[in-house]
């Protein structure tokens, strides 16, 4: 079963009764379709018109506002700070994620793959955590949550407990997307040891003395590691699950990513890395904030330079929703790409690059009705009137 079959058969995505969106400018695979007529029919586009026949239709109008596709974020981890907003301080898993789903929404996300690490951190980035969130997700999440979740599982390379129950959810399809991430830093680099270690007092109450021990123990756990990974890659292309490298920050990096056919790179280091990735078939991926902040945040690639040397194919959100919806506009008013094709790079390409370019990320007839209304000349969220998945209103603002 593909992961397209997967998500037309979720019990989460309702089919709606007929409805028809007027007079709104329309964003479609070919450019803008002035005052158009939107047919939406059991969930899906049926027509892109000036003119049609709405008898038997909801009609809805929308004059004065632009009809976007819905955002499709790839990688989006901000939920944690609402499970975890302060070290050990733990909301209630149904609270923080119906409040995520909201800041989802509100962000114009439409399709969300929640980036859920399995590490070797104890707490929020735990196989425990991981395990609670997933079980939300397919559980009690089905009823609660309006943007459409899947899971994007964001797997440490030195955590290397429980490998047969990640190869059980592989199996079952339970995930969405994998990810191999080593953020273990060398012992020999101390600049990473600091950083990792600065990052890891965000999360977790351990001691200095307790987080040195625990990272030097990780060391020995490398070699083991390495050989679960390339049984989770093979068995994700098996079960057809894309796969993604992570911070590919070498040629060896790179080629190792090439071997294991990785379908998607996570923010590569630089513009010759990245040229590579692509030459290799896989779709570079950076965040938004990247763009916002105005350069990464650890001094690699930034993705203005990416843009200029056409070597980005998607945004994510990364660690900040509402720049994903940004980022487009500002590519665009910094003259980088139009509009259009910057709207791209959080919507069609990313489902594209994920398997769900028939499904997702286009005003098209066959696709899901998955879009947003929005008022012009407001570049941020707040210009958001509506937001509809399977052509059900999820989400209304003004």
């Amino acid at each position: 079963m593909t992961l397209q079959q997967q998500i037309k058969e979720s019990p989460r995505l309702k089919k709606t009764t007929k409805i028809a969106i007027e007079g709104a400018d329309v964003l479609t695979p070919s450019g803008w379709e002035k005052t158009t007529t939107v047919l939406i029919e059991d969930g899906r586009f049926v027509s892109v018109k000036r003119t049609a026949d709405t008898d038997g239709y909801q009609q809805i109008k929308a004059q004065g506002l632009r009809m976007f596709p819905g955002i499709v974020d790839l990688h989006g981890d901000a939920f944690e700070r609402m499970i975890c907003p302060r070290p050990d301080v733990n909301i209630p898993l149904a609270i923080a994620m119906v409040e995520n789903d909201r800041n989802l929404l509100a962000a114009g996300i439409t399709t969300y793959f929640c980036a859920i690490t399995d590490s070797y951190e104890p707490g929020l980035r735990s196989r425990e955590t991981a395990r609670n969130l997933i079980d939300f997700i397919w559980g009690e999440g089905q009823s609660l949550l309006r943007c459409n979740h899947l899971i994007h599982i964001r797997h440490e390379l030195t955590n290397t407990k429980g490998h047969e129950e990640l190869c059980r959810w592989l199996e079952q399809k339970r995930i969405h997307f994998l990810s191999i991430n080593d953020h273990l830093p060398p012992l020999e680099d101390r600049y990473k040891w600091r950083r990792h270690i600065s990052s890891l007092r965000q999360r977790v109450t351990l001691s200095n003395q307790e987080i040195v021990e625990m990272l030097t123990e990780l060391q020995e756990h490398r070699q083991e590691g390495s050989l679960q990974v390339e049984q989770l890659v093979e068995l994700a292309h098996i079960y057809r699950i894309p796969v993604a490298s992570h911070d590919d920050d070498s040629q060896e990096k790179v080629a190792l990513s090439h071997r294991r056919r990785m379908a998607i790179a996570e923010f590569p280091a630089n513009v010759d890395l990245a040229a590579e990735e692509r030459k290799f078939g896989a779709a570079v991926l950076m965040g938004a904030p990247n763009l916002i902040q105005g350069g990464s945040h650890i001094g690699w690639m930034s993705v203005v330079e990416a843009v200029k040397n056409d070597v980005l194919d998607c945004l994510c959100s990364d660690y900040h929703y509402p720049s994903l919806f940004h980022a487009p506009f500002k590519l665009h008013s910094s003259g980088l790409m139009s509009l259009e094709r910057a709207w791209e790079l959080i919507s069609s390409r990313p489902a594209a690059a994920i398997g769900l370019g028939k499904q997702k990320g286009k005003i098209a007839p066959g696709f899901d009705a998955d879009f947003l209304l929005i008022h012009p000349n407001n570049p941020l969220p707040s210009s958001i009137a509506s937001v509809y998945i399977q052509g059900k209103e999820v989400a209304k603002y003004s």
